[in-house]
């Protein structure tokens, strides 16, 4: 999405470049509006037939849009200038589009309030996961579809609140590292940010509570744990500030937590089958545990500089960027040559061409573009970061084929 406008009332207004009207309102300066007077009317003419109403554009969340930057997005200022057009007074009387419009505000925030990148990876790995489930082509079936829904909407719940727990604990720190996320550019108040979460979690778990899963309620449940414990500022908690504990969070869950939880809801809940450890999973884990350690690593890269004025002792603050930076390359590219590997030992032409070959392209892909990633350029840092989560989940997308 490269920019969506937060408010839009063609009857009302129209788009110009420059400040806004509320602005110009509250300016010292004085602006003309010669374009909004007709040359011959007369004064009482105007005043019989023209009321300019204001007060739409008294709205400070309305003056702002979401631009995406580098797989992120940034909160800011609208540039656009909104001028009043004449219009009956009747036609204000009702205001369905400002309803429909802040409905639009919130949802586009809640949207980037999720960190849509992971919400987004996360589901196409859960599909990858529950395809690892399949034995045959007649398990694709009304019934895998309805095992598959059990698994996204709890667990939608469960990431948002994870994801909002994090920003709600990082607030100070994300002035610094990421001004553009809705807490600390002002599209979410901290208040709100709070219902969100709770709402989230007790949403979450109630869903799990009705379907009934044990290994779907003890993932989540492990998974909610974990990353509370990795944000929350508290006795024994607080997890990110430690190098080894923060890496561990996300092996694990990445890893382990829900491959597994995933997995052996579809196998042994859905498809009523015995609990087992199949060959495609265990690639899946091998694959993870490589590339999760190197997400883990990569991901305090860019944010170096609010860390090291907080305290927070990352492996990039305690190592330096290089040298990280250099680890996490090394292990993207082990983990698609142990997938290509596999691939290329299946029994099945199709399978070893697909898989083994697509995943030396993708290992080619990291290598050659972290020749050009400018270390001292947060910007050059977040779009390699971008495209590992975007590698990443074509690599989703070719796991269940190895068989």
């Amino acid at each position: 999405m490269d920019s969506m406008s937060l408010m839009s009332s063609p009857n009302v207004c129209s788009l110009t470049t420059g400040g806004n009207i509320w602005r110009s309102k509250h300016s010292t300066k004085s602006t003309s509006y010669a374009s909004f007077v007709a040359p011959k009317a007369s004064m009482q003419q105007r005043k019989n037939k023209i009321e300019y109403n204001l007060s739409r554009f008294q709205q400070p969340s309305m003056n702002n849009q979401f631009k995406s930057v580098e797989g992120g997005f940034i909160y800011k200022e609208n540039d656009k200038k909104y001028i009043p057009k004449a219009t009956n007074k009747e036609s204000f009387d009702s205001r369905p589009k400002d309803i429909v419009a802040s409905i639009k505000h919130f949802f586009v925030t809640l949207f980037w309030f999720s960190y849509p990148y992971t919400m987004i990876g996360r589901t196409i790995s859960t599909i990858s996961v529950s395809l690892l489930a399949v034995e045959t082509l007649s398990d694709i079936s009304p019934l895998f579809f309805i095992g598959l829904l059990q698994v996204l909407l709890p667990s939608t719940f469960i990431d948002l609140y994870v994801n909002g727990v994090n920003q709600l604990c990082d607030f100070e720190i994300d002035k610094i590292n990421k001004p553009f996320l809705p807490l600390p550019s002002g599209a979410f108040s901290f208040r709100t940010a709070v219902i969100i979460s709770a709402s989230s979690a007790i949403l979450g778990f109630l869903t799990i509570y009705m379907i009934g899963s044990w290994p779907l309620f003890w993932g989540l449940l492990v998974f909610s744990f974990i990353w509370s414990a990795y944000s929350i500022n508290g006795p024994l908690l607080r997890w990110k500030k430690s190098p080894l504990l923060a890496a561990l969070c996300i092996f694990s869950t990445m890893t382990f937590i829900f491959p597994l939880s995933f997995f052996y809801h579809m196998k042994t809940f859905v498809f009523k089958r015995a609990a087992v450890f199949p060959k495609p999973l265990m690639i899946s884990v091998a694959f993870m545990s490589l590339y999760s350690l190197g997400i883990a690593l990569f991901k305090d890269i860019p944010d170096i500089e609010g860390d090291k004025a907080f305290g927070v002792k990352s492996f990039a603050t305690r190592l330096g960027q290089k040298r990280v930076f250099g680890i996490c390359v090394s292990m993207f590219l082990s983990a698609f040559g142990v997938a290509s590997v596999a691939g290329l030992s299946s029994p099945f032409l199709w399978v070893k061409i697909v898989t083994g070959v697509g995943y030396a392209v993708l290992g080619a892909i990291v290598g050659y573009r972290a020749k050009f990633v400018d270390l001292n350029d947060k910007a050059s840092i977040r779009s390699y970061y971008m495209m590992i989560w975007q590698l990443l989940n074509v690599s989703y997308v070719l796991l269940p084929l190895i068989r």
